[in-house]
């Protein structure tokens, strides 16, 4: 992407005295941490411009690479002295563009918080670094029989700070709820240098829901250098059922149908034709070519419990006009069920040069109703999408195929997907699921919010980084775009989310 997108982005305004000041701030930075860690040439800091939104890219003023919390601390407390802004990033794979370098900025990676501190099988919880990979923490207790139930695509490579920012979920949150419903405490570094810590191993903590505040706050008020998590005991049985409809409204209502009817699946996802078609001729995982609409269900516990649930299940799909319905045999089965779910990203890679991933929640009953939607607007944009979602808890992935490279239809990407996150608030639903506001979704949060939802927001902001140099220019709308939108009015003078500062 050209730097002059990136200027549109409305990004903040650069200091060009901290700019002018580069060669003095690095030598400092060398001095809180290994002079290998602070990286400043340009082929060492190009790889960090961007995370996995890989439309705009921003080069950062230097990139460091603290390798304990001490070192955090020291290299916040000077940038807070000198007013040096500050953008935190894990494993860069997040998709909302929440790691966008800052020309100003100091890039602070957590790559080398890479340790498993504590396994505590007592307290059921492991005690992480935040640069541990999500999976990880599964590998490290699975030989006890044991698991780390939040489990997004990305889980080979994400790391779990990076899931406590953006609160990320995955197929099994249904049943086992996203990050926040699983991590016990953190720590966590404030902007000033100050180091904190929320919760801990016990479950119910005194005193305000900080860690609440903390998960999901998409660095905006600190950076984590430590994570407790819960884990869980591997259950007796787990099955997956493949189960395909001729029409959108029927996979639909079937999804309504079993979560009223007080079943809870571990997963429920839903593929449609598009994304069928193209995960089948990726990994074979032998899906129904029939059907328009793919439904993966997933339930665990005990044998008995299981396969009485999914008599059930059958009986509500067959009601809801289901065309083909398979329960997998195996391990081996089950696990290929999930390839072609899990496989969307890459799939869809070679359907288009590019593809956009949008990410926004409605009510599970307005399922029909978003598809239908979506397909119109596809006409609208002349452009081709793929839908997959957590069908369970109503989180819709449209991907959006395109051509990076033609300028207009990056354009048209862009508007496709707004126009999708605002079918979504109307029709009750969220901007985001699991993967944050970000920079993407940043123009459209006066959609969700009014103006005293944002503004106490923003002043919670100002409370833990006064000076607003954690991540800024990320999550919080930019009053011109909004403005020209129509959905800020200004009376006499008077300007809305006075504490919001203007790019």
């Amino acid at each position: 992407m050209s730097s002059s997108h990136v200027h549109e982005l409305g990004l903040p305004k650069v200091d060009r005295e901290i700019i002018e000041k580069k060669d003095l701030i690095v030598s400092n930075l060398k001095t809180f941490t290994a002079k290998q860690n602070v990286l400043s040439e340009l082929d060492e800091i190009k790889p960090y411009e961007t995370d996995a939104l890989a439309a705009y890219k921003n080069l950062p003023l230097a990139v460091v690479l603290p390798e304990n919390t001490k070192e955090v601390s020291e290299i916040l407390k000077y940038c807070f002295k000198e007013n040096i802004k500050v953008i935190p990033r894990g494993a860069g794979t997040g998709l909302s563009g929440g790691a966008l370098p800052l020309n100003d900025a100091i890039l602070l990676g957590l790559g080398k918080f890479n340790k498993i501190l504590d396994i505590d099988f007592d307290n059921k919880c492991v005690v992480t670094q935040p640069g541990v990979t999500n999976l990880s923490i599964t590998h490290a207790v699975k030989h006890k029989g044991y698991y780390y139930a939040p489990d997004p695509s990305s889980q080979l490579a994400c790391s779990i700070g990076g899931n406590v920012a953006e609160n990320s979920g995955g197929v099994h949150s249904l049943k086992y709820g996203t990050t926040t419903n699983n991590i016990l405490g953190v720590e966590i570094v404030m902007m000033d240098g100050t180091i904190c810590r929320f919760g801990g191993k016990t479950l119910d903590q005194e005193g305000y829901d900080l860690l609440g505040l903390i998960c999901g706050s998409e660095g905006l008020l600190g950076v984590i250098t430590e994570v407790t998590v819960k884990i869980l005991k591997n259950p007796q049985t787990v099955k997956a059922a493949l189960i395909g409809f001729p029409t959108i409204e029927d996979g639909g209502n079937c999804v309504t149908d079993i979560i009223s009817s007080g079943i809870v699946p571990a997963g429920m996802e839903i593929m449609d034709k598009a994304l069928i078609d193209a995960t089948e001729k990726f990994v074979h995982a032998g899906y129904p070519m029939d059907a328009e609409v793919l439904m993966i269900v997933e339930l665990d516990g005990t044998k008995s419990e299981v396969d009485e649930l999914f008599k059930k299940i059958k009986q509500i799909a067959e009601k809801n006009k289901s065309n083909s319905f398979k329960l997998s045999k195996n391990e081996k089965e089950r696990m290929g069920f999930w390839s072609g779910r899990k496989a969307a990203f890459p799939a869809c890679g070679a359907m288009a040069p590019d593809y956009y991933c949008m990410d926004g929640t409605i009510p599970r009953g307005k399922l029909s109703e978003i598809l239908k939607e979506i397909s119109r607007l596809s006409k609208k944009y002349k452009l081709g999408v793929a839908n997959g979602f957590h069908a369970g808890d109503g989180n819709l992935h449209p991907l959006i195929l395109f051509d990076g490279s033609n300028k207009d239809e990056l354009r048209r990407t862009e508007e496709f997907g707004a126009e999708i996150l605002k079918a979504c608030v109307r029709m009750g639903g969220a901007l985001s699921g699991e993967h944050g506001i970000g920079i993407e979704k940043r123009e459209l949060m006066c959609e969700a919010f009014n103006d005293n939802d944002i503004q106490q927001q923003i002043n919670i902001k100002k409370l833990l980084d006064e000076k607003n140099l954690l991540n800024p220019g990320k999550v919080y709308p930019i009053l011109r775009k909004c403005a020209e939108e129509g959905r800020v009015h200004v009376h006499r003078g008077e300007e809305k989310f006075p504490d919001l500062p203007r790019f």
